[in-house]
């Protein structure tokens, strides 16, 4: 998609704060109301905005742990990778989970309240998956940066 500087500070503002009225908007990117409304819709129709969202912070939410989990495949099959697939998106406390190169097959992020919950999560919903070899921990000691704005 062809972006125009316009509409490159509309989507930098949207993504600094979508919940601004239209008028506010349009007025801060220098567009008419219509204008800018007509673009949104542009941008929504062609997959660029994908959806709106409230961002929670995890610790004010109650979510104290954090942890970056490295998964590993028993084999490379298409049915293994779909099922995990499958199995990863029902799961709450998994906020991404990305399929990566390299000695594991998954990272994925995710967030618990305590280290018992992660202990049962990792034990009755990872390792217990018959596609997972083996699966490693990495736990986040504090956040240095969180932005899920693209650099437009």
């Amino acid at each position: 998609m062809k972006l125009t500087s316009t509409d490159r500070r509309l989507l930098n503002e949207l993504q600094r704060d979508a919940s601004q009225n239209q008028s506010d908007l349009a007025e801060v990117v220098g567009m008419s109301r219509t204008s800018c409304w007509r673009r949104i819709r542009d941008f929504e129709d062609a997959g660029l905005i994908e959806r709106q969202v409230a961002l929670l912070d995890p610790k004010v939410a109650g979510f104290n742990i954090q942890v970056l989990l490295l998964v590993a495949m028993t084999e490379h099959t298409d049915e293994n990778r779909q099922s995990f697939e499958r199995h990863v998106s029902t799961l709450p406390e998994v906020t991404e989970c990305f399929s990566v190169s390299g000695d594991r097959d998954y990272v994925l992020h995710v967030v618990v309240r305590d280290m018992d919950s992660y202990n049962e999560f990792l034990n009755g919903e990872i390792l217990k998956h018959v596609a997972v070899r083996s699966a490693s921990s990495t736990f986040v000691l504090r956040r240095v940066k969180y932005t899920t704005a693209l650099p437009v």
